[in-house]
């Protein structure tokens, strides 16, 4: 009895979690949104500067590395660091355009961005699941963890049945 409780609140628990992904994902994009554009003012300034020199961006790198200030190197290291990853996220961004919320959270997980998903979680709010998603999510969740719960029960209670020395 007190197993079946056990099986009933962590599977709840799961399906209340499972829940909060939607909202967590858009709250993402939201973030993805905001270090696209501040990424591209730095990549545009850096532009603008090796533009106003002659240079196109990939001679402004150059020349950072080639220079023998280990400082002034290492700046052309980590602009070139924000070019590829201004990139990766307009990627990403392009790919959560048009996507259903389920097919979103596959987006999520395949174009994940570790310092945006920091940020949005360090901030995340949970939201109250009112799209058919969340809730489909939720009930996912709970049957999912309740299935695992369950097998996992059955396998100790099966093994506390069966006497030493014999083989079930």
């Amino acid at each position: 009895m007190i197993f079946r409780r056990i099986a009933f609140f962590i599977a709840a628990l799961c399906g209340l979690a499972m829940t909060q992904l939607p909202e967590f994902v858009q709250q993402y994009q939201q973030r993805l949104g905001g270090a696209i554009d501040e990424l591209a003012a730095v990549v545009a300034r850096f532009d603008s500067d090796s533009a106003q020199h002659g240079m196109t961006q990939a001679a402004g790198i150059d020349r950072l590395h080639e220079n023998s200030d280990k400082f002034v190197r290492e700046r052309g290291d980590e602009i070139q660091d924000d070019i590829v990853r201004l990139a990766n996220l307009r990627d990403a961004q392009a790919a959560f355009k048009n996507e259903g919320a389920l097919q979103q959270i596959v987006t999520f997980a395949t174009h994940y961005d570790q310092r945006i998903a920091r940020g949005a979680y360090n901030d995340f709010a949970p939201a109250v699941p009112t799209s058919p998603e969340a809730l489909a999510l939720g009930l996912f969740g709970f049957v999912f963890a309740g299935g695992v719960v369950h097998l996992t029960g059955h396998q100790v209670r099966r093994r506390r049945r069966v006497p030493a020395g014999t083989t079930a």
